[in-house]
């Protein structure tokens, strides 16, 4: 799978390059396999995270579980997120340019102001509340992660304290888990075709040379997620007894088709099956790695640090500590629960920047046109903290095991 997929990346850039209007009209094949997977994925979750609570015995230890996964997820996204501000303040990647916003900016960043002036209200209340489906059917149909991981805790507690009379409907499931990891198979099988529609469209809808203009704020951005995945991760993993090599390696297949299709909810299947493979309990992997895709967001995080400097500074607005306080705060709630809103990335930033009026919205057209670029590195920062977070949940647990850990990176 991984030589298929390199083969379709090179394939859909090369005929980006040499023939736009043909690849341009590649991009259903993408569409076709995202889609696919988002037919499948809420259901193949609901049953795992179902029976992984159901399988645990005791609702104590989910709850702890729990508990610890949200303290993780929280430093991790703060850290993420202060040193990004700091970074950033001390390259001053926005130093030498200045813009001044049109009418014409305000416009084409007004779509993104809206939706974010939606995520903005309500503060943590509305966030709560969005945690709850409507109803179930609602959540499977929106493909929201949150809302589907809330139903199957509460579906899998409630399953759980009834005892002998819910046996059936546990076996149900468990059977229906089963249809739908091989389902998923399947779909994955697909995966090289969805890489050739993104790559091929991309590269002809932008070319080669579009992100030149802001290269020094591309570039510092891939550095900054690189050095977040070597330190921070790396050292997570190691802490836990894990090479981060190795570790790298069994999830390069992953880390290719994300980086390409700068979305990681294509690989959400393979990973949680990759992960209770190499020895992680199944209920660590069935809770922390969907919770993940909304709540731990580290490479977002460093986004929006790194992407609200770099506009105070093009557009020469001074930012008080007071305000680099509320802008921070904004940002890490803002940024939970935002998985799946279209334009996420631009959006969140433009709720962000409602905390700090003195910063002019329409600076966000400015980033529109290397978003997808961004897209890259942040798509595979996402995917690598979420990889890590059930590893280093695991070993807090001391649900790992490091002996069929150790074998199964030693053979890939």
């Amino acid at each position: 799978m991984f030589t298929q997929v390199v083969i379709a990346s090179v394939a859909g850039l090369g005929l980006g390059l040499l023939d736009p209007g043909l690849a341009s009209r590649t991009h259903w094949t993408t569409d076709l396999f995202l889609r696919l997977i988002v037919m499948a994925v809420g259901p193949l979750l609901f049953c795992i995270v179902v029976m992984g609570i159901v399988g645990a015995g005791s609702l104590r230890a989910v709850g702890r579980m729990g508990i610890k996964a949200l303290v993780y997820f929280e430093i991790m996204t703060t850290f993420a997120l202060v040193t990004a501000v700091g970074i950033g303040m001390l390259v001053q990647p926005g130093r030498s340019i200045v813009f001044a916003p049109t009418a014409e900016d305000a416009q084409m960043v007004a779509s993104y102001a809206r939706n974010a002036q939606i995520l903005h209200e309500g503060g943590i209340t509305a966030f709560v509340l969005s945690l709850i489906p409507r109803s179930p059917t609602d959540a499977f149909a929106q493909a929201n992660v949150l809302q589907i991981l809330f139903f199957a805790i509460l579906f899998g507690c409630c399953l759980s304290l009834i005892g002998e009379a819910g046996a059936p409907l546990v076996r149900l499931i468990d059977a229906l888990s089963v249809l739908f990891a091989r389902m998923m198979r399947l779909i994955i099988a697909l995966a090289p075709l969805g890489v050739f529609g993104a790559m091929a469209t991309t590269t002809a809808r932008y070319g080669m040379t579009a992100i030149m203009h802001l290269a020094a704020f591309v570039a510092l951005y891939f550095v900054v997620i690189a050095l977040f995945i070597i330190i921070a991760l790396g050292g997570c993993l190691r802490l836990s007894g894990v090479s981060p090599w190795r570790f790298l390696r069994y999830f390069r297949e992953e880390l290719v088709i994300t980086s390409t299709t700068t979305t990681s909810d294509a690989v959400l299947p393979s990973v949680m099956e990759k992960l209770r493979r190499m020895g992680v309990d199944p209920q660590v992997v069935g809770l922390v790695v969907p919770a993940g895709y909304s709540l731990n967001l580290d490479a977002l995080s460093i986004y929006l640090g790194l992407a609200v400097v770099f506009l105070a500074q093009a557009t020469g607005t001074h930012l008080s500590a007071w305000q680099m306080i509320i802008m921070l705060a904004t940002a890490l709630l803002t940024s939970k629960g935002a998985h799946g809103v279209p334009g996420v990335a631009i959006v969140v930033l433009a709720a962000t920047l409602a905390a700090i009026p003195s910063i002019p919205v329409a600076s966000l057209v400015m980033l529109l046109a290397v978003d997808w670029f961004i897209g890259i590195a942040r798509a595979v920062g996402n995917l690598a903290g979420n990889c890590v977070a059930p590893v280093v949940i695991g070993a807090w647990e001391g649900r790992l095991d490091r002996e069929k850990m150790a074998d199964v990176l030693m053979r890939d």
